[in-house]
């Protein structure tokens, strides 16, 4: 199982950015794994961003306080990618943001997680 993040980059704060996240393997069915994505600050623990699930042909999505009301999470299925639109980002929202994959129930924990990406870079100057 591989995924794939980009779309991180330079932005002033106040300003948008896109990532993607594609996830491939032979034996990976993304509608069965709920997509997360983290971010980890230099010195600090990675933590929790946002999360969606897939379940019964539905999402839900899920939230950390710090993100909630100017991120937002989506996933498309038939491509097997999973987004985080960024608006409004703030110099704290500087990072490395990986998106992680796992089975069943909603966690923030990072260890719950099965698969990861290997991150990109956002950094928002002041």
């Amino acid at each position: 199982v591989q995924l794939q993040a980009s779309g991180g980059g330079l932005v002033q704060a106040g300003g948008s950015l896109r990532l993607s996240c594609a996830a491939s393997g032979r034996t990976f069915t993304f509608g069965n794994y709920l997509m997360g994505w983290f971010r980890q600050a230099p010195g600090k623990e990675r933590e929790f961003v946002a999360a969606i699930s897939w379940i019964g042909g539905g999402s839900s999505t899920y939230y950390s306080e710090s993100v909630k009301e100017r991120f937002t999470i989506s996933r498309d299925n038939a491509k097997n990618t999973v987004y985080l639109q960024m608006n409004s980002l703030k110099p704290e929202d500087t990072a490395v943001y990986y998106c992680a994959a796992k089975r069943f129930d909603y966690r923030t924990d990072s260890y719950a997680y099965d698969y990861w990406g290997q991150g990109t870079l956002v950094t928002v100057s002041s």
